[in-house]
C-alpha cells in the first residue's frame, strides 16, 4: 500500500536529490580536471620535460603530477578555514572556479619547444593552484551531503560523492578518446591535446549553475544562528590529544590506504598497460574506462552497505583483500593484456651480469658505469631485467633465456629480443584479452569500493561539526595528497630501479598493510551517529 508523502516530505527529498546531484555533478567536473592531466601523462610528458629518455620524461611528469596532490593539505588548511567560518556552500563555490580556471590555463600553455624552461614552471605552477582548489573541495561536498541526509542514509547519500571521483578519472578518459577521435595523429600531437583542458571551460559554467541552486547546510546555518563558529578551526582541531588521535587514525588508517588502492586501480594500472605491456594508448584508455564504469557500482554498494553493517567492516575486509590479491590480479592482467611479452618476460628473463649496475634514472649526462648504460638502454626499450653482481672489472655481460648477447651492437640486441619474444611495438588486444583485464580491474575496484565507499560518512561522522571541514579536510588530503598523489612516482621510479614491472606494487602493499593495522586497532565504528 502506498503512502502519501507530506508536503514537508515530499520538499526534503527533492532537495535532497538536489544536494546530491550538485556536489556529485561538482566533484566529477573538479576530479575531471585533475585526471586529465594524468590521462594524457604520456604525451605531455615529452612535450612539457623533454630529456631525450621518454622513462626519465615520465618519471619527471609524475613528480610534477604530485606537486598538485602535494599542494592539497595546505588547501584543506586554507578553505577548511574558510568552509567552518563563512560557509560550506561559497568555499566550494572557489574551488571549483580555481580548479576550473587553472585547468584551462594549461589548454593554452605554449610548450617547452615554444618557451623553453618557462613552461614546465608555469605548468607546476598551474598545478600548485589545482592542489589547492582539490584540498577544499572534497571536504566541502562530503560534509555538505552528509549533513542534509538522514542518519539511516549517511553512508549512500555520500557514496555519490565517493562515486564523483572516479567519475571525474572516467569523464578525462572520454573526453581525451573523443577528442583524439576526431583529429588525425599529427593533428593531435600538435594542438588536439590542448581540447580536453579547454573543455573544463564548459564543464565550469554547468557545474556553478548547479551549485548555485543550493542553499547553505542546516547544520552550519544553526551554527551560525546560535553564535557557535569556530573562531580558528586549526587551532581548534589540534586543541587536545582526542582530537589529534582522530586526524592521525583518518590519515594513516583511512585515507592513506584507500587512496593508494584507488591510484592502483586507475592509474597504476593505466601506465602498466602502456609502458610495460606496450598496450596502444587509446585502446590502455579504454580498458581501463571500461573497468572503471562497472566499477561505480561497487562505491554506491557499499556506501549503501555502510549504512546497515557500519563503516569498519567494509574497510577492513577491502584492506584484507587487496593484500592478498593485487599481485595475482596484474600478473593476470599481464598475461591477458600482452600474452606473447608476458611469456617472453616468463621464459626468457633478461639477466644482467655486472660489477657495478647502478642506475640512475634521472641522470642527465648518461649512467656513470658500463653496466648502469646497459641498463639504461633497457629501460628505454621497456624491458624488464634483473641484476646480477659479476667479477670486478669484468665488462657487463646480458644474458637473455640464458643466451649471451652482445648489448653494445644495437641490431644484433634488437634481434635477439625480437627472437625472444619481446615485441616493442604497441599492440591492440583482442576482445577476449580486453575482456580479462577489464575483469581484473573490476575486481580491483571492488577493493577500492570497499574502502573508499564507505569513507566519507565515516570521516564525517569522526569530528565536530564546528572544525568538520578543517579536521576532515586535513588528514584527508594529506593522505590522498602524498601516499596517493605521489604513488605514480613513487612506483614507477621503483620499476625503473630494479627493472621488475610488477615492484611498483610494494610500495601499495606497505600503505595497506599500516593502514590495515591503524583501522583494526584505533578506527571506531561512527555509522547512524548524530551529526551535531
Amino acid at each position: 500500500m502506498d503512502v502519501a508523502l507530506s508536503d514537508e516530505q515530499s520538499s526534503d527529498r527533492k532537495r535532497d536529490r538536489l544536494v546530491i546531484v550538485a556536489s556529485t555533478l561538482g566533484t566529477v567536473f573538479e576530479w575531471y580536471d585533475f585526471f586529465v592531466y594524468g590521462t594524457l601523462a604520456v604525451l605531455l610528458a615529452d612535450k612539457f620535460f623533454p630529456t631525450g629518455n621518454p622513462a626519465v620524461s615520465f618519471l619527471i611528469f609524475l613528480a610534477s603530477f604530485g606537486v598538485g596532490f602535494g599542494m592539497r593539505p595546505l588547501g584543506a588548511i586554507l578553505f577548511g578555514f574558510l568552509g567552518d567560518r563563512l560557509g560550506r556552500k561559497y568555499t566550494f563555490l572557489v574551488t571549483i572556479t580555481l580548479m576550473g580556471l587553472a585547468t584551462a590555463a594549461v589548454g593554452i600553455l605554449p610548450t617547452y619547444a615554444q618557451i623553453g624552461l618557462a613552461a614546465p614552471i608555469i605548468l607546476v605552477g598551474l598545478r600548485i593552484l589545482q592542489g589547492l582548489a582539490l584540498g577544499g573541495e572534497y571536504g566541502g561536498a562530503a560534509i555538505y551531503v552528509a549533513e542534509h541526509a538522514p542518519a539511516a542514509k549517511r553512508g549512500f547519500y555520500t557514496s555519490f560523492i565517493q562515486s564523483g571521483v572516479i567519475g571525474g578519472f572516467l569523464l578525462s578518459l572520454v573526453v581525451v578518446l573523443v577528442s583524439n577521435a576526431f583529429v588525425d595523429p599529427a593533428e593531435w600531437e600538435a594542438w588536439g591535446w590542448r581540447v580536453p583542458f579547454l573543455f573544463s571551460l564548459l564543464l565550469l559554467a554547468l557545474s556553478l549553475w548547479v551549485r548555485l541552486k543550493l542553499k547553505e547546510s542546516p547544520v552550519f546555518q544553526t551554527m551560525k544562528e546560535e553564535g557557535k563558529l569556530a573562531s580558528n578551526p586549526l587551532a581548534e582541531s589540534f586543541d587536545s590529544w582526542t582530537k589529534v588521535r582522530l586526524i592521525l587514525v583518518a590519515l594513516f588508517g583511512i585515507a592513506a590506504g584507500l587512496t593508494v588502492i584507488w591510484y592502483t586501480a586507475q592509474f597504476q594500472s593505466l601506465y602498466f598497460l602502456q609502458n610495460t605491456l606496450r598496450v596502444e594508448d587509446n585502446a590502455a584508455r579504454l580498458i581501463v574506462g571500461t573497468g572503471a564504469v562497472f566499477s561505480l557500482f561497487w562505491f554506491i554498494l557499499f556506501g549503501w552497505l555502510s549504512d546497515k553493517v557500519g563503516r569498519k567492516k567494509p574497510i577492513v575486509i577491502g584492506y584484507v583483500l587487496a593484500l592478498l590479491l593485487l599481485f595475482p590480479l596484474f600478473h593476470w592482467m599481464a598475461a591477458a593484456a600482452n600474452p606473447e611479452l608476458s611469456q617472453a618476460m616468463a621464459r626468457n628473463p633478461v639477466v644482467v651480469t655486472g660489477s657495478d649496475c647502478r642506475y640512475d634514472p634521472f641522470a642527465t649526462k648518461g649512467q656513470a658505469t658500463p653496466c648502469g648504460r646497459v641498463l639504461d638502454i633497457l629501460s628505454k626499450k621497456g624491458i624488464a631485467y634483473s641484476t646480477r653482481t659479476g667479477d670486478p672489472g669484468a665488462p657487463p655481460r646480458v644474458a637473455i633465456g640464458g643466451a649471451v648477447v652482445d648489448a653494445a651492437d644495437p641490431a644484433v640486441f634488437d634481434a635477439a629480443l625480437d627472437a625472444a619474444g619481446y615485441k616493442i611495438a604497441k599492440t591492440v588486444p583482442t576482445l577476449p584479452q580486453a575482456v580479462q583485464v577489464v575483469l581484473a580491474l573490476v575486481m580491483i575496484g571492488l577493493f577500492s569500493g570497499m574502502t573508499y565507499g564507505p569513507a566519507a560518512a565515516l570521516l564525517v561522522e569522526l569530528f565536530p561539526a564546528r572544525i568538520r571541514y578543517t579536521s576532515m579536510s586535513v588528514p584527508y588530503h594529506i593522505g590522498t595528497g602524498y601516499f596517493g598523489g605521489f604513488l605514480p612516482f613513487i612506483s614507477q621510479y621503483i620499476v625503473a630501479r630494479t627493472g621488475d614491472p610488477f615492484a611498483g606494487l610494494w610500495y601499495t602493499i606497505a600503505v595497506v598493510a599500516m593502514a590495515l593495522v591503524v583501522t583494526l586497532l584505533w578506527l571506531p565504528e561512527t555509522a547512524g551517529k548524530e551529526l551535531d
